[in-house]
């Protein structure tokens, strides 16, 4: 019965750019996002560095999204370097990215400071794609669920409203590796976090939150990758740069 009345959750691939591209080349980009076929029924949100943002929503279609890929806890302030959701917002972007394992582990940010983030960002009416996954060390000393329960913790404690929040798991040892977790892996975490959501939140958050893939999503990997009950979507790294996107984004189509 709960399978038949569940509210069907509408496919999701963002675009992390990372920190690459120039106005030329993401222009090229652009343009072909602008120009392709896109599936319909699917959401589409390109995360641009944060000097690129204006031009990205300037130029990009208005069916595609486009979000920050960090910000900061406050509105504004004596914060060198960093960016508000106000001004992302200012900038007519709706999304952020939070969490990601290179915020988490290049830069050392905590669980702590991703959940200010994260509450900061809702309160200021931006989206947001949360990131989670664990370590290669983790996967193989048989803690994957332990770690992300405890990171999926943390952003429930900040989150009122789940319908602005994308789950975006993302094993570690998956990205820009070239090793991607088979069809099988992805979907065992993403339904071991979809019952801790119904657990540990409410079952109607766990049925419509959107929990999408990250870590080496190909043009090749992709169809296989949507096929999964409990895979909502991507979060592509390297791919996104490439005229491949559009096969992702058209995985389920």
């Amino acid at each position: 019965l709960n399978v038949a009345i569940m509210s069907p959750r509408r496919f999701f691939v963002g675009g992390n750019w990372k920190m690459n591209g120039d106005k030329k080349s993401l222009d090229d980009l652009i343009t072909t996002l602008n120009t392709a076929a896109l599936h319909d029924e699917t959401e589409v949100v390109c995360g641009a560095p944060a000097i690129y943002l204006d031009f990205a929503r300037s130029n990009l279609d208005p069916r595609i999204g486009v979000a920050a890929q960090n910000c900061y806890k406050v509105t504004k302030g004596a914060f060198t370097g960093e960016i508000s959701p106000a001004m992302i917002k200012d900038c007519g972007v709706d999304w952020v990215i939070l969490g990601h394992s290179e915020r988490r582990h290049v830069f050392g940010e905590s669980d702590e400071l991703i959940g200010q983030k994260l509450a900061h960002a809702l309160e200021s009416d931006l989206s947001v794609i949360a990131c989670i996954g664990e370590k290669l060390e983790e996967r193989e000393a048989g803690t994957t669920e332990e770690v992300v329960y405890a990171q999926t913790q943390v952003i429930a404690d900040n989150v009122k409203d789940w319908s602005k929040v994308v789950l975006a798991y993302e094993p570690v040892w998956a990205i820009g590796t070239g090793k991607t977790a088979t069809p099988e892996q992805a979907q065992e975490v993403h339904e071991k976090l979809r019952e801790w959501m119904r657990a540990n939140i409410s079952e109607a958050v766990a049925d419509s939150v959107r929990i999408i893939y990250g870590g080496s999503v190909t043009g090749a990997n992709c169809k296989e990758l949507a096929a999964q009950s409990d895979v909502d979507g991507f979060l592509v790294g390297g791919a996104s740069l490439k005229p491949e996107f559009v096969n992702i984004i058209n995985a389920r189509a």
